[in-house]
């Protein structure tokens, strides 16, 4: 009987392990390239930070190039150093001018590229967090697509330029986005012109009733637990007597 236990047991173990590691190859295999804006809000700055991790069971990444946009560019760039990476900011002159803040920008920054020496190359398991600071954002509501190029020692490189449709399942290899919010002035300025609404006459009324039926019913408890106190004592005093 004993063995029969320990043999259920081992199995069900043995199930158990094999289930969390065919759920972390899923996470890994399903893993992609993430953009993490710090403050989406418009007509402001930013930092973005790229998470890549290392797909491959046997190559690592030793490159990434994320393509910014050339229909609303960003007039600053600038990276955030890292150990092991050399980062370098690719200008291009843009299809057409356009104008920010007032002023016509011809050329701008339209990629950047991160290139990492033998010893700090993503390997299995792991990933790396990239890090870029831009502005100024456009209107709010504004879709910023953000392609990457994913490079491997083996050769093989991986675009993630897919583009992402609501309502539709995510593509494989899907571009890295986010979307503008309203800008801070606009922001406050909405919520200063919308004060929340003062609880109604039939809400008031209402939590009041609650209130007194809780009351009532701490009133009830607390009678309930005195006479069952007094009955115990009066059990106890006539147990003694006799």
């Amino acid at each position: 009987m004993k063995t029969s236990i320990r043999r259920t047991l081992k199995t069900a173990c043995a199930a158990t392990m094999a289930a969390g590691l065919l759920a972390f190859g899923v996470s890994t295999a399903s893993a992609h390239v993430h953009v993490n804006p710090d403050d989406p809000a418009a007509g402001g700055y930013t930092h973005l930070t790229f998470n890549v991790p290392n797909e491959s069971p046997t190559a690592k990444t030793n490159k990434l190039e994320v393509s910014l946009p050339t229909d609303t560019p960003f007039n600053s760039v600038s990276v955030k150093p890292m150990d092991g990476w050399t980062a370098e900011l690719v200008t291009t002159t843009l299809p057409k001018p356009v104008t920010i803040a007032g002023a016509t920008v011809t050329k701008a920054v339209t990629s950047v590229v991160w290139t990492a020496d033998a010893a700090h190359q993503i390997g299995q398991n792991e990933y790396q967090a990239f890090a870029i600071s831009v502005g100024v954002l456009p209107d709010a509501g504004t879709t910023i697509t953000l392609p990457a190029t994913q490079s491997y020692t083996d050769g093989t490189v991986v675009k993630w330029d897919q583009k992402t449709v609501e309502g539709q399942p995510e593509p494989e290899h899907p571009a890295p986005s986010f979307v503008t919010t309203a800008s801070d002035e606009a922001a406050s300025g909405a919520s200063k012109s919308s004060p929340s609404p003062a609880p109604s006459a039939a809400a008031s009324a209402s939590s009041s009733d609650a209130g007194s039926t809780a009351g009532w019913f701490g009133l009830a408890a607390g009678l309930i637990g005195l006479a069952a106190g007094v009955t115990a004592l009066l059990r106890t005093r006539s147990t003694q007597a006799k």
